[in-house]
């Protein structure tokens, strides 16, 4: 049993798939995949990504607003914008939210909304999904200051230096890796992947992007979760099973959900 932690349902592309949603989600089972978490990056998505994932009891949600992802409108954002969506049982995290100064433009709203996310966060008691893109240190002083550590959460698509993972585990966080562990310019990605205990690590494909090695260049969908958990197996020294067992159950620990 696998899990993958982080993906985006509603934006893969259903071409190869005859254009049907199920297609999709039968080729996640047959690859084992027993649950994934699908997470939102802006309110105008929030409905439909709940419409299309009703019919499976397996898919999590997770509802936030991305910093890349942030228009003038959102100013106006508050907390009462996530009420509607709280009261639904596969509403397990808030986010992504978070930092991006590579891509994402005026850095004081970012901080702003990032600030009330966390807020969100701590009210409902639910995990953080956190994006975090050359914005190092104000993504640590934020979650600080704001006291993230009420709610904990998990670093995503986790990229950046040993530093800072290290200020986020001491906050009680988890770390994501996706398919970039598995590329072949990541080696100081994978060396920092090294360096996390295992009861702190989760597997993610960020599906539909960053699709892992030996599938650069092709559809990345959750079934493909598999080649980032063998790489760290490796990287770890265990076998693939007990990887699988392991993410599987910090998932389970960090999200406060029981798995049939």
């Amino acid at each position: 049993m696998l899990i993958d932690s982080h993906c985006h349902l509603d934006r893969i592309d259903l071409t190869q798939f005859d254009h049907n949603f199920d297609n999709l989600m039968q080729e996640n089972h047959k690859a084992n995949i027993s649950h994934m978490l699908c997470v939102s990056v802006h309110p105008d998505d929030w409905q439909n990504m709940a419409d299309i994932t009703a019919p499976y009891s397996n898919v999590f949600l997770s509802f936030g607003i991305h910093p890349g992802d942030i228009k003038a409108k959102d100013i106006d954002f508050t907390i009462d914008h996530f009420a509607p969506y709280m009261k639904e049982p596969r509403v397990i995290a808030i986010g992504e939210t978070g930092l991006d100064y590579h891509y994402g433009e005026d850095h004081d709203l970012q901080k702003e909304i990032f600030a009330r996310q966390i807020e969100v966060a701590k009210l409902y008691q639910k995990p953080l999904i956190i994006h975090t893109r050359d914005a190092r240190e104000d993504t640590i002083a934020i979650l600080k200051e704001n006291e993230a550590e009420k709610c904990g959460g998990v670093m995503h698509c986790f990229t950046e230096n040993w530093t800072m993972a290290k200020a986020a585990l001491d906050l009680g966080f988890y770390i994501s890796f996706s398919g970039i562990v598995t590329f072949n310019n990541a080696q100081s990605l994978r060396d920092v992947a090294k360096k996390v205990p295992l009861d702190r690590l989760l597997v993610e494909t960020d599906s539909p992007y960053l699709t892992p090695v030996p599938y650069r260049g092709k559809l990345n969908y959750p079934a493909r979760v598999q080649h980032v958990a063998e790489k760290l197996a490796d990287l770890k020294e265990i076998n693939f099973e007990k990887m699988a067992d392991i993410t599987t159950q910090n998932f389970q620990n960090l999200f406060k959900v029981q798995l049939n």
